[in-house]
């Protein structure tokens, strides 16, 4: 029997949540029904999509690579619907685009291409920079809409904010790491590995609330503004990281395994999301790509 997209979507639902639990919770059904249409789908694939652990699942190699698929299986279709919802989506125009540098690559593709597909005659400018500077070019009507790290923006009186996102930090191991077999894990346990430090304007202030709730001084084996050089570091075992949810994904380029944990605790989070300029009408272009990154990040 060929696989549903409900299929897809319970399946997709779980990776990102980590737990059936959670992923029940998120789709607002019975973990019964989850668990069904994964083993479903596993026994109409034919593969093991996750590894079951005591608390959690554990998405598979060939799990991470059949994600890939389902979500963009799951994008097309949404596509398609949008497509055909109104004559609009054959319009030109014109739209500009601000974009904050974490944002760029874990969230602003998708999104740019569900709108390019659905938009094809509209013609899109993007620029890239810190949040700060995005406030002042949305002020002062040089951008249309800017995605970005919405716990930062600071002029919320100019601007208008719609959160689509909200990223909790979790804590990345190598695989095989004593603190992933513990039943639960404290901030306490995590100050004393070597932590690997992600430098980035976007979620700096976050993290900083997150170090200073240690009752102990870290010992910060690694600074880096690169994700990927995290994940390389934390998957070779050079140290763990606390990263916001968003930026993870379970392989680093070289193939190897990072696994992760949530920790108890009062963590910060990081909101993802849109702002434009309070006050100024909004072109039909940009309701349209408004509207698009609703849908695109609404199942996350």
């Amino acid at each position: 029997m060929a696989f549903t997209l409900r299929q897809l979507q319970f399946f997709v639902a779980v990776a990102e949540q980590g737990t059936v639990s959670r992923a029940a919770r998120a789709l607002s059904i019975s973990q019964s029904s989850v668990s069904e249409a994964v083993q479903a789908l596993e026994s109409d694939l034919g593969v093991v999509l996750f590894e079951r652990k005591s608390r959690h699942l554990e998405i598979t190699h060939k799990g991470s690579q059949f994600l890939r698929h389902a979500t963009k299986i799951l994008a097309d279709v949404a596509d398609a619907r949008m497509t055909f919802r109104e004559e609009s989506t054959r319009q030109g125009g014109r739209l500009s685009l601000g974009v904050t540098s974490l944002v760029a690559g874990y969230v602003l593709s998708d999104i740019l291409a569900r709108f390019r597909r659905a938009y094809p005659g509209v013609e899109v400018s993007a620029i890239e920079d810190n949040g700060e500077y995005l406030e002042h070019l949305l002020i002062g009507g040089e951008l249309d809409v800017a995605v970005l790290v919405t716990s930062n923006i600071r002029d919320r009186a100019a601007l208008l904010v719609e959160t689509l996102e909200v990223s909790a930090y979790r804590l990345w191991l190598p695989l095989g790491h004593p603190l992933a077999s513990a039943e639960s894990i404290g901030l306490d346990q995590v100050a004393a590995e070597p932590l690997i430090m992600l430098s980035v304007d976007e979620i700096e202030e976050s993290t900083r609330r997150l170090i200073d709730s240690l009752r102990v001084r870290p010992n910060i084996a690694f600074r880096t503004r690169s994700v990927e050089a995290v994940r390389s570091l934390v998957a070779t075992g050079a140290g763990v990281a606390l990263l916001p949810n968003l930026v993870y994904r379970p392989w680093s380029l070289e193939g190897d395994r990072i696994e992760i944990r949530d920790v108890s605790g009062d963590l910060p989070t990081v909101q993802v999301g849109l702002a434009w300029r309070r006050g100024a009408p909004l072109s039909d272009v940009s309701r349209d790509f408004i509207r698009t990154a609703q849908n695109a990040m609404s199942p996350r």
